[in-house]
């Protein structure tokens, strides 16, 4: 196949084509079905396709073409997945539970309305664990979603799906959600750019906790110039988000030009709670020695506590019983055993408990926060491991270690979710069985254009090319 295939652009390069008319949104939609109809068979990312309501997107874009190409963050008809825990006005979305099956939105996520508005065309639902728990990509509605590096192994999760699309051209753009890694963990293992942004920057909703400081949406893609594309299209207040911020300055497409961090704090030993497989140490030292030969200094730091990882699995307990506890006993009898048992210790927390985390919650901020006054950026691997088998449903234990919970595997991940910061997963190299490992990059609150100029830097001097397979 042609190395200038569409299916391989970056977004930002498939825009420009819209913008300038050298391509119809038609031919993209149409090739992002082709690539499904190529790839999706052995890997399930995207279960449920949109082919007819695509097509009526095209036409509402061209519609509109002539009164939207003066607003520099319109998306002209660029396709994009959503994950399939945020609902799709008219499309089948299922939250990955066979309690909803069969559900149909009248309305759409609030960001889903605003990348429509913007002209983005939603080609299909990616998929995702029920409710979006837990950092493996399975459920009893869509089945197992898969690694397109290596189709035994899981793909992560719970973004899995849109981590999936991205890599093997299903679409240029994909969103996800985050409460402990959701983005960041299948954008590690499939070799693509995933952003936590901060609490806020994307408006959240409709959600029945709304004032939960846990779970972000946000945006993923193959390049880190693509996620700012996408966060201008999502960014900025929305009224019925009582979290949402305040329209950035400027466009995060510009900032990527901007100053970089001179020196990125590095936490390997990870507090020393956690055991590091030695592939991706190998992998992250590597990145490390090539970011430090251009001038940034990379001093170790130590980030990751004890006390913040107790602090998550109950904040997170207590926000699973807020938001899914309410559901009738069909729906909660039908759900997993892993996310029951999340329910039942998060309305078993007493008032001491939640006290604890959230002061906790309070110290491990001040602890980060002081660290990032002395170093711009923090950084740390997303994974302690490479993907592991698809069919296994989360690691018991790992290098001697067993685990506690089904994602305390995830840790490094889910203890930055403490800190409402803007968090970005790049890939930084591949272990010696090919498989790629992500770097985490930390911000203070609020500083995604400062983070994406060093992740763009960090980007360029790495050189990680997204390997399809088509090329193996």
């Amino acid at each position: 196949m042609a190395a200038d295939e569409p299916w391989r652009w970056s977004a930002q390069r498939a825009v420009a084509a819209l913008r300038a008319g050298s391509l119809d949104p038609a031919d993209l939609v149409a090739l992002a079905f082709a690539r499904m109809d190529t790839r999706d068979g052995e890997l399930n990312a995207v279960p449920t396709r949109l082919p007819a309501r695509a097509r009526a997107a095209c036409e509402r874009v061209r519609a509109e073409r002539a009164v939207r190409l003066s607003d520099p963050r319109w998306l002209a008809g660029l396709p994009i997945v959503v994950k399939d825990t945020h609902p799709v006005a008219g499309a089948r979305t299922t939250f990955g539970s066979t309690a909803f099956a069969d559900h149909v939105p009248a309305s759409s996520a609030w960001h889903v309305e605003r990348l429509e508005e913007m002209g983005a065309i939603v080609v299909g639902k990616s998929n995702t664990p029920e409710f979006a728990a837990g950092a493996q990509t399975f459920n009893d509605v869509h089945g197992i979603t898969r690694n397109p590096w290596d189709p035994r192994l899981t793909c992560g999760g719970s973004s899995g799906g849109s981590a999936v699309a991205l890599a093997t051209g299903m679409a240029w753009l994909a969103d996800g959600s985050d409460l402990g890694g959701s983005l960041r963990i299948p954008a590690a293992f499939c070799g693509v750019v995933g952003l936590r942004p901060s609490l806020g920057r994307v408006p959240h909703g409709p959600q029945r906790v709304p004032y939960q400081t846990l779970n972000v949406v946000g945006p993923m893609a193959r390049s880190v110039g693509d996620v700012a594309l996408m966060l201008d299209a999502l960014a900025g207040p929305d009224a019925r988000d009582p979290l949402s911020l305040p329209a950035p300055v400027g466009r995060f497409v510009d900032a990527l030009d901007g100053p970089v961090a001179t020196s990125i704090g590095c936490d390997l030993a990870l507090g020393g709670l956690l055991p590091l497989d030695p592939a991706i140490e190998r992998v992250v030292r590597a990145a490390i020695v090539h970011i430090e030969a251009t001038g940034i200094g990379c001093p170790p730091v130590d980030l990751v506590t004890r006390e913040a990882c107790a602090s998550f699995r109950a904040l997170r307990a207590a926000y699973l019983a807020a938001d899914l506890g309410g559901l009738d006993d069909a729906q909660r009898a039908a759900m997993k055993p892993e996310l029951r048992d999340n329910i039942a210790q998060g309305l078993a927390l007493d008032g001491a408990a939640l006290a604890r985390a959230e002061r906790e919650r309070g110290v491990f901020l001040a602890h980060a926060l002081a660290l990032l006054e002395r170093h711009a950026v923090l950084a740390l691997p997303t994974t302690i491991m490479p993907p592991f088998d698809a069919d296994q449903r989360f690691p018991a234990e790992f290098r001697g270690e067993r685990f506690d919970t089904y994602f305390d595997w995830a840790a490094p991940a889910f203890v930055l979710s403490l800190l409402g910061c803007p968090v970005l997963s790049l890939p930084c190299g591949l272990t010696d069985a090919g498989l790629p490992v992500g770097l985490q990059l930390v911000a203070p609150p609020r500083a995604e254009a400062a983070l994406l100029a060093t992740a763009a830097r960090i980007e360029s001097i790495l050189a990680f090319r997204l390997r399809t397979l088509d090329e193996r």
